[in-house]
C-alpha cells in the first residue's frame, strides 16, 4: 500500500464495497484477489464472476483476464475463440498485453485462422508500449523475413529494445547479430557481453556461445578453462553440440 501497511484482507473489503456498487475498476481488482488468492482463498470462477462484471462496462484490464481465463479453462470450460474475443477487446482500447496475446493466437493459429500477418500488426502495437516479449518476437520477425520483409536492422533494432530489459532470448540473439556483423557492424567485444547477460540467465545456447567465444579468442583472451565451464552448464540442459565440444576439448 502507499501511505498504509499492505493488506490484502482489507484491500478485498473495500474492493468487495465498490465492486457491489457496481465500480468496474473494483470488480476487476476484485477477480484479480480471488485469481491470485490474495486476501481470499483462491477461487477462479469467482474471478470469471467479478471480470465479467466489470467487462459489461468495457474495462480492458477485466477484458484481458477474462481471455487469460478462456486461453487456460481456469474457471471456466477452456474455449481459445472466446479467448480470442476478449483479448481483441481489451487490445483494440490498447491494452498492451492483449495486443501481446492476440498476436500469439494469430501466430499459432488458436481460436483464430493462423495469420502472421496479423501477429506481426498486433506485436508492433505491443511492443510500441515497451513489452519485451512482444519485442523479441517483432524482432524473430523480421530476423527470418516471416511474412515481413527481411530485415536486420529492424531485427537488430528491436532485439535491443527486449535484450535491455533482460529478456534472455533476445539477449541471445542479439550476441549472434554482433558476432556475425547481422544488421550491426560486426564486434566481437558486443557479442560477448550479450552472450554472456543470457548466458548468466541459464540460457543454455547463450552459454554454449560464450564458451564458443572463448574456445576461439573472439572477444575475449582465449581461456579453454572458461570455455569448458560454459560448454559444461550448457551441455548440463541437454544441448548437444556443448556435448560435442566438451568431447573435443577431451572431457
Amino acid at each position: 500500500g502507499i501511505g498504509v501497511r499492505k493488506d490484502n484482507y482489507e484491500a478485498v473489503k473495500w474492493y468487495r464495497k465498490a465492486a457491489e456498487q457496481g465500480f468496474a475498476d473494483a470488480q476487476s481488482n476484485l477477480g484479480v484477489m480471488y485469481d491470485k488468492g490474495e486476501g481470499v482463498r483462491q477461487d477462479k470462477k469467482e474471478a470469471v464472476k467479478w471480470y465479467r462484471k466489470a467487462v459489461e462496462q468495457g474495462y480492458a484490464d477485466a477484458q484481458y483476464n477474462l481471455g487469460v481465463k478462456y486461453a487456460n479453462g481456469e474457471g471456466v470450460r477452456q474455449d481459445k475463440k472466446e479467448a480470442v474475443k476478449w483479448y481483441r477487446l481489451a487490445a483494440e482500447q490498447g491494452f498492451a498485453m492483449a495486443q501481446y496475446n492476440l498476436g500469439v493466437m494469430y501466430e499459432k493459429g488458436r481460436g483464430v485462422r493462423q495469420d502472421t500477418k496479423e501477429a506481426v500488426k498486433w506485436y508492433r502495437k505491443a511492443a510500441e508500449q515497451g513489452i519485451a516479449k512482444a519485442q523479441y518476437r517483432l524482432g524473430i520477425m523480421y530476423d527470418g523475413g516471416i511474412r515481413v520483409h527481411k530485415d536486420d536492422n529492424e531485427a537488430v533494432k528491436w532485439y535491443l529494445k527486449a535484450a535491455d530489459q533482460g529478456h534472455a532470448e533476445a539477449q541471445c540473439n542479439l550476441g549472434y547479430k554482433y558476432n556475425y556483423g547481422e544488421g550491426v557492424r560486426q564486434d566481437f567485444n558486443e557479442a560477448v557481453k550479450w552472450y554472456r547477460k543470457a548466458a548468466d540467465q541459464g540460457h543454455a545456447d547463450a552459454q554454449l556461445n560464450l564458451g564458443l567465444m572463448y574456445s576461439l579468442g573472439r572477444g575475449v583472451r582465449k581461456d579453454y578453462n572458461e570455455a569448458v565451464k560454459w560448454f559444461r552448464k550448457s551441455a548440463e540442459q541437454g544441448n548437444e553440440i556443448a556435448k560435442d565440444s566438451l568431447r573435443q576439448l577431451g572431457y
